[in-house]
């Protein structure tokens, strides 16, 4: 099903290869179509829970993804992304099973923003899980090589109960936010080296501008990043709306 971002009812569709996860979403968040102000379309990929995704890294996953990712083109997108930045360890096969653009985690940006930095600074990660970001996943978008902290949420209640767990389908924005702010924090504290910060997680862009405004450093997750794939692939001159 088609999705109309903002109030433009127009543009190229971004196809969205979705989790399985059932709570409210907020604006900001990748799975609410008012976050863009261009056309998303989503595809829930049945089976993918967070549990296999983040903390199995289950490989049975990727036939299905293939499939959604072909359905979603012949459906007429340009691009594809996905709902959590984990699926990065599929990068390389769900680019190959398509005609079309993929950028299915946040984590491609991660040698970007190195390049951007200085060389004695680090890039940020905030993961859903850290025990769960492995060499492989870093080494499916080049950025195995490049000097990173990590802080993870998993050892946070709140995102655990709901986004992790799925015990809830309601979820205390009030609380995950502190959770957020309270764990950057001490990635911050401990590597004041950072000189940016990319966001693995779907689930936390939403806080990204408050993070920006606590950190001080430029914060990108899989929202900037599917804005700029927008752009490059939507053929409007460049400053319309």
């Amino acid at each position: 099903m088609l999705f109309r971002g903002g109030n433009n009812i127009y543009g190229i569709p971004i196809g969205i290869l979705c989790l399985e996860s059932y709570y409210t979403k907020v604006v900001g968040h990748i799975k609410n179509a008012t976050t863009f102000n261009f056309p998303v379309t989503y595809k829930v990929v049945k089976g993918a829970t967070p549990e296999r995704v983040v903390n199995l890294a289950d490989r049975s996953l990727l036939d299905s993804f293939i499939e959604a990712a072909r359905e979603l083109e012949e459906e007429g997108v340009k691009a594809i992304t996905g709902s959590c930045g984990f699926l990065v360890i599929f990068q390389k096969e769900l680019a190959d099973s398509v005609g079309v653009p993929v950028f299915v985690s946040s984590l491609i940006q991660v040698p970007l923003v190195h390049r951007m930095l200085r060389s004695d600074q680090k890039v940020g990660l905030l993961v859903a899980k850290k025990a769960s970001l492995t060499a492989e996943h870093l080494r499916a978008v080049g950025a195995d090589s490049v000097p990173v902290c990590v802080a993870g949420m998993d050892r946070h209640q709140e995102f655990c109960d709901v986004i992790i767990e799925r015990k809830r389908k309601e979820l205390d924005l009030s609380k995950l936010e502190g959770e957020v702010l309270s764990e950057v924090d001490v990635l911050a504290r401990e590597n004041p080296d950072m000189g940016a910060l990319v966001i693995e997680c779907t689930d936390l862009p939403p806080f990204a501008s408050l993070i920006q405004e606590r950190l001080g450093v430029p914060v990108f997750d899989i929202i900037t990043l599917t804005n700029m794939v927008s752009q490059a692939v939507s053929g409007k001159p460049r400053g319309t709306i």
